[in-house]
């Protein structure tokens, strides 16, 4: 790693690169649409109704978990880059791309199809990412988003299945 400035102490910013700060803020960006994925996606768990409640309302609780366990991932890596991250509700209002859902109700495939589109969105965010932290060579993250950008295309392929006509 290359030291943006050279360190008085032994600190957080001995571990800042160059140019992370672009990249610093496409993972704020993504940090906010994941958290409002999560609560989206567990939103539609609590309100799933239809012939298959049991395996969807399952299916998008294991999806929330998983989206949820990447949040203090990011954060933390924004942090041990020197960056900063979200701080409030509000922060993530201003950041996020994935729109709310508020309906009264919502039918189940159209959830599915929703949260299926959100995911893909995803996929385009943390590959858009990935060539900011190339750029700005901070091989820690990038290895980071792989993983992500998988955990997010098999959300979105169990999403696509679930979807599809039998």
């Amino acid at each position: 790693m290359i030291p943006a400035r050279i360190p008085t102490s032994e600190s957080a910013s001995a571990l800042a690169l160059l140019n992370t700060t672009t990249a610093a803020d496409a993972l704020n960006t993504i940090l906010a649409d994941l958290l409002a994925l999560y609560f989206k996606t567990k939103n539609f768990h609590w309100h799933m109704a239809g012939p298959h409640f049991r395996d969807y309302h399952l299916l998008l609780d294991d999806q929330a978990t998983e989206i949820f366990s990447v949040v203090d991932d990011i954060a933390e890596r924004l942090r041990k880059t020197g960056n900063t991250t979200l701080r409030s509700i509000g922060d993530i209002a201003r950041r996020q791309t994935i729109k709310d859902n508020d309906a009264e109700f919502v039918p189940a495939g159209d959830m599915l199809a929703e949260l299926r589109e959100d995911n893909f969105a995803l996929v385009r965010a943390f590959r858009e990412a990935k060539a900011l932290v190339d750029d700005a060579k901070d091989n820690g993250t990038s290895g980071l988003l792989d993983g992500w950008t998988d955990q997010a295309e098999r959300r979105a392929w169990f999403l696509f299945e679930a979807t599809r006509s039998a």
